[in-house]
């Protein structure tokens, strides 16, 4: 794959998905809306070195947080509904989402599984830029685009450079409930540019400016700047001398609202295709749990062939109705698409499984050969 030339753009929108691991479970299981979930690891809270993914905002409002040890995370909220990580749902359900951004027909990089940048109105090139109305109604429609498609709600942040329309996004997010109960916004869109940089940001602690962690703050701190407007108010020279000349650059950049407008979009191949379906009637035969599975595998392998790519390897996934989850996978002595060969290795996973409850969800996912993908047993 060859990287594109970055462009710059008038506006960049930083498009962020809603609690998104946990968004894509509620989607699976509807009924664990509402309710505190947490995922990590796989899904036993009481393993030792492992750690939170993604907590609902439930969890949040009683304090858990990613990358908080899932031990921990149990004893604040030993009543949350624990899952596993299950990576091939949320990569199925990401590029669901980048598939919509991408057919705005603006140019898109992808930061991760939920979050992405759209370029709007190239620099240079621009003869009718879009004005503030207008780029908040695209980033609303891309909202509910994504809603609408995909089932997953979204923040987007709006700016001039990458860095200050990631911090405009956190002025959309949800704020938590200040008591329990409280109603809170929806995720929503926010502008923010030279025009509301002080008025938002000036009293805000260094720590809330994009890129800068506690040890740079503290650092700050140290020399008697806490604010961005101190920050903002301390010469170049002094912070080069403290921080070193790339970072004392980029500090002096950054709370003036300053960072980068380019947008790099990469050539865009999935690596892999999956289908996974939840059952209004849990499976407990094993016959079933094969025909279902089989299906899945049928409907994949349509749209494999139709892109006409080649899977060379076959993942099955089983969701017990206890949230019991695993995933099998098998690497294929060749890469194939005869759908005999592909069934026998899901049917042989699928028998692999120590399943002792109804199933009350099946996900079959095939492995794309790629340029760098090895296809060799």
């Amino acid at each position: 794959m060859t990287t594109s030339v970055p462009q710059r753009y008038r506006w960049l929108l930083h498009v962020d998905l809603d609690q998104f691991q946990v968004a894509v479970e509620r989607l699976r299981a509807p009924e664990l809306v509402g309710v505190p979930v947490i995922v990590g690891g796989n899904g036993d809270p009481t393993e030792a070195r492992k750690v939170v993914t993604c907590a609902s905002y439930e969890a949040r409002d009683v304090g858990v947080r990613a990358g908080m040890p899932l031990r921990a995370a149990h004893r604040k909220l030993p009543d949350a509904v624990y899952l596993p990580l299950d990576m091939s749902a949320y990569d199925a359900a990401s590029a669901d989402v980048m598939d919509v951004l991408r057919a705005t027909g603006h140019p898109v990089e992808v930061w991760g599984w939920d979050e992405a940048y759209l370029g709007v109105s190239a620099r240079g090139a621009e003869v009718d830029p879009l004005d503030d109305e207008a780029v908040v109604d695209l980033a609303e429609r891309i909202r509910s685009e994504i809603l609408d498609r995909c089932g997953l709600t979204s923040c987007v942040g709006i700016s001039d450079n990458k860095q200050r329309a990631k911090m405009a996004t956190g002025f959309a997010k949800r704020p938590p409930a200040t008591t329990p109960g409280d109603a809170v916004d929806a995720p929503r869109v926010f502008l923010l540019d030279d025009r509301n940089w002080l008025d938002l940001m000036g009293d805000r602690p260094t720590r809330d400016l994009w890129s800068v962690g506690p040890k740079t703050s503290a650092k700050l701190a140290a020399a008697g700047v806490d604010t961005v407007t101190e920050l903002i108010a301390a010469p170049r020279e002094d912070l080069i001398a403290t921080f070193g000349p790339h970072q004392g650059n980029w500090l002096y950049v950054l709370c003036r609202g300053g960072g980068d407008s380019a947008i790099t979009a990469e050539p865009y191949l999935a690596r892999s295709h999956s289908k996974s379906r939840t059952f209004a009637t849990d499976l407990a035969d094993a016959t079933e749990m094969r025909a279902a599975a089989a299906e899945l595998l049928r409907e994949l392998l349509d749209q494999v062939v139709g892109e006409e790519r080649l899977p060379f390897r076959v993942a099955v996934t089983v969701r017990t109705t206890s949230f019991y989850t695993r995933t099998k996978s098998r690497k294929l002595p060749a890469p194939s698409l005869d759908y005999d060969e592909l069934e026998s290795v899901v049917a042989d996973l699928l028998g692999r499984f120590d399943i002792d409850r109804p199933v009350r969800l099946l996900g079959v996912r095939l492995d794309l050969v790629t340029d760098d993908a090895p296809t060799a047993p």
